[in-house]
C-alpha cells in the first residue's frame, strides 16, 4: 500500500528526479522540494523543479539549497542530463518563485511541524541534509524514515572512480556527515538500479499515454533514454525512481540487509566509495538497511501512475 504521509524530497532534478517527483506527488502529501546542485548546477535543478511543480497542478513550495558540495568541486552529469538537465528541450520556464528559505533550514523545519511523521527521501547529493545535521543535532529524532538513493555496495559505480556512485561521488564529505549521524536509514543504491531497469518498449507506452505528465517526462527524458540505448544498456535505469518506490510502499522490497556502511574519503581511486561491512568484523552498529531487491510489477506500477498511463 502506497503512503499518504507527509514526504519531503531533496533532490537535483536531473531527468531521473523528475520521474520520482512525479511519482511522489501522484501516491504522497510532498511538503517540499529541497533543491541542490548536483546532475547540474543549482540554478537549472530549482528551475527544473519549479517547472514540474506547474507540469503536476501543485503548489508544492520548492526550497533552494546548496550550490557547491561542502569541501570541493564536482563535476556534474550534463552530459547525460542535459545542460539545462532536462535534456536541453527548451522548455518555458515557470512563473513561480522558489521559497525564500534555504533548504538546510526547510528540512529542519518541516521536521518540526511533522515530527514523528516525516519521510525523507534524498535523491541527490547529501549537501543539504548534511548542513541541516550540523545546524540541528536532533533532525534524525523527529524524521520517521530516511530513503537515500546513493551507493554502490558492492563497488560497482558509475563515477570515473570505478566504486563510486554519482550522488555520493559528488559531495563525499556530505555523505559521510548523513550516514555517520542518522542512526539508520534505507539505501536504494546504483547496484539494485541495475537489477531493476524498464524495457524500453514498456516505457515508450507509457510514455505515449494522453497526459500532460507523461508528455513532459517523454520531452525531458528524450536525450537521456537515446544516450542509454546508445551506451549499451539494455534497460532504462531510473535509480531515483526505484529510490521512491521503496518510500512509497516499503513492502516493495523482497531482499535487503542490514551492514554498516561507510564513506571513503580519501582514497586516490576510490573517493566516494561506499563501504560495507559485510562481514560484520568492525563491531560497529548497522546504520543502512540496504535495498537488494524489489517487486518488480510494483515498481513499474508506480510508475506508470504517475504517467497517467495506468
Amino acid at each position: 500500500m502506497t503512503m499518504r504521509a507527509p514526504l519531503l524530497i531533496d533532490t537535483d532534478p536531473g531527468v531521473d528526479d523528475a520521474l520520482a517527483i512525479l511519482m511522489a506527488h501522484q501516491h504522497a502529501e510532498v511538503k517540499g522540494l529541497a533543491i541542490a546542485a548536483g546532475n547540474v548546477g543549482l540554478r537549472h535543478t530549482v528551475n527544473n523543479a519549479l517547472k514540474l511543480v506547474d507540469v503536476m497542478g501543485h503548489e508544492t513550495p520548492v526550497f533552494p539549497g546548496c550550490a557547491t558540495p561542502l569541501v570541493l568541486d564536482a563535476a556534474d552529469a550534463a552530459f547525460v542530463h542535459g545542460a539545462d538537465g532536462f535534456g536541453d528541450t527548451g522548455y518555458s520556464r515557470s512563473t513561480r518563485a522558489a521559497a525564500n528559505e534555504h533548504a538546510a533550514l526547510a528540512i529542519s523545519r518541516l521536521s518540526r511541524e511533522f515530527a514523528g511523521q516525516l519521510t525523507v527521501v534524498a535523491l541527490g547529493p547529501l549537501t543539504n541534509l548534511a548542513l541541516a545535521l550540523r545546524l540541528d543535532p536532533e533532525l534524525p529524532r523527529r524524521v520517521a524514515r530516511l530513503v537515500i538513493m546513493g551507493g554502490a555496495v558492492n563497488g560497482r559505480g558509475n563515477t570515473h572512480l570505478v566504486p563510486a556512485e554519482f550522488n555520493i561521488g559528488f559531495d563525499p564529505e556530505a555523505a559521510h556527515v548523513v550516514f555517520s549521524n542518522w542512526p539508520t536509514f534505507d539505501l536504494v543504491d546504483w547496484e539494485a538500479t541495475m537489477h531493476h531497469g524498464l524495457a524500453y518498449d514498456d516505457l515508450e507506452q507509457w510514455l505515449a499515454a494522453d497526459d500532460e505528465r507523461a508528455r513532459f517526462y517523454a520531452s525531458v527524458s528524450r536525450r537521456t533514454r537515446s544516450w542509454a540505448r546508445q551506451h549499451g544498456r539494455q534497460r532504462m535505469l531510473s535509480a531515483d525512481a526505484l529510490a521512491m518506490a521503496v518510500a512509497l510502499d516499503p513492502s516493495i522490497i523482497v531482499e535487503s540487509a542490514e551492514r554498516h556502511v561507510g564513506i571513503e574519503l580519501a582514497g586516490g581511486l576510490t573517493r566516494g566509495a561506499t563501504v560495507v561491512d559485510w562481514e560484520q568484523r568492525m563491531a560497529r552498529p548497522a546504520n543502512a538497511r540496504i535495498v537488494l531487491g524489489v517487486e518488480q510489477g510494483k515498481f513499474e506500477n508506480l510508475i506508470r501512475d504517475a504517467l497517467g498511463a495506468a
